[in-house]
């Protein structure tokens, strides 16, 4: 027996058993993930129709029981529900004595960190939030897409490397993020990844109206290649009427999607406001041209200073000079919690019911199927 154990090997960790509280999109996942590094699922928990069938084709064999009987029955638990549902799932765990000393609780919210599991830590248990950046479809295809994923972690220092480990077991690339940066970790993640999704949407339903065939294979490669130029060169790939200070083209833009479209006018003059601020700050967009731009899109008499007349640097931009947004953290989900179906759980005896996001575009990330992370970009969903 080799008495000097590898690094490698001292920060694994021991083969656990694996609980999954929310078969959501994430949960049976990254449950199938640690299985496939040598852990054992044991229990699952579920209500929805969908959360069943789910957890039945990706974790076969596994029982499903209360929330309660898979932490009696888990070393390491998974509590994969919507993020509005975390606090009172930890508060109903503790309240009924379900968590156990030394167990590893882990969450995939990305708005939030471990302090979200004090209640629970204070009975002994080890917090981890392990929030996977990535898009979780609810299939096995998640499992593979696993391979490279980034995961936001955050876990008292002393956990640091199981945290990180079990990541790297489950084929991802752990990124720590601090406890206070974690809404504005999630912020991004939204504006990144669930925000993209709306807008590839509509330029699709937009180019329909427009006579176009097939949308998808007429945005592929240019939306491709934004995407890499702008990972690549940030706001230096900008490109387009707004950047070039082309008001006409702006102006018949404007009319067009009155007339056709209404209802993709606001976001447009917000995307464009954004895009004037950040190319007249980057330089791209020369002063004597903004101002008949800017005139363009003030559009109608706003209610307030938040509406389609605020300009570039005032209040109720979306960016202010810089392009900057402090304030982003004050909205960490991207979506109001009355957007986010919850499963309810009659076995559950200590008030509020896990849910257990099943139907939830991004089941706790993520970033967001915006999770996803939900979830966890993410899904965040993200």
């Amino acid at each position: 027996m080799n008495p000097h154990p590898s690094t490698e090997a001292q920060d694994r960790p021991a083969r656990l058993t694996v609980g999954v509280v929310g078969a959501g999109r994430v949960g049976p996942a990254l449950a199938a993930a640690l299985q496939l590094a040598g852990h054992r699922p044991v229990a699952v928990s579920g209500v929805s129709d969908a959360s069943v069938r789910r957890a039945a084709e990706m974790l076969p064999g596994v029982p499903l029981v209360t929330p309660g009987e898979v932490l009696a029955r888990a070393d390491l638990v998974l509590l994969t529900v919507p993020d509005d549902a975390l606090a009172d799932l930890v508060a109903g765990l503790v309240e009924t004595g379900a968590v156990r000393p030394g167990q590893l609780l882990v969450h995939t919210s990305g708005r939030f960190g471990t302090a979200v599991l004090e209640p629970a830590a204070r009975a002994g248990a080890l917090p981890l939030a392990l929030h996977p950046a990535m898009t979780f479809t609810g299939t096995s295809v998640d499992v593979q897409r696993l391979a490279g994923c980034p995961f936001g972690v955050t876990a008292p220092e002393e956990l640091r490397m199981a945290a990180e480990a079990l990541v790297i077991e489950m084929g991802g690339e752990p990124e720590w993020i601090a406890e206070s940066a974690r809404p504005l970790y999630h912020a991004a993640l939204a504006i990144g990844a669930n925000y993209l999704v709306t807008l590839v949407a509509q330029a699709m339903e937009l180019l329909q109206k427009a006579g176009v065939q097939a949308p998808d294979r007429m945005l592929g490669p240019l939306l491709g290649a934004a995407l890499d130029n702008a990972l690549r060169s940030g706001d230096a790939a900008l490109t387009g009427p707004v950047a070039r200070g082309d008001a006409g083209t702006v102006a018949a833009h404007v009319a067009e999607l009155r007339t056709h479209a209404p209802q993709a006018l606001a976001g447009y003059l917000a995307m464009a406001r954004t895009t004037a601020d950040r190319a007249l700050a980057r330089g791209l967009l020369k002063p004597e041209l903004a101002e008949e731009l800017l005139d363009v899109l003030a559009g109608p008499a706003p209610d307030s200073g938040t509406g389609p007349g605020a300009r570039p640097g005032e209040q109720g931009s979306p960016d202010g000079p810089e392009g900057e947004r402090p304030e982003a953290a004050d909205h960490p989900t991207g979506e109001p919690p009355a957007t986010r179906p919850k499963d309810t759980d009659p076995t559950h005896a200590a008030g509020p019911t896990p849910a257990d996001g099943s139907d939830s575009p991004d089941d706790a990330t993520s970033p967001d199927d915006p999770a996803s992370p939900d979830h966890g970009p993410h899904g965040g969903g993200s």
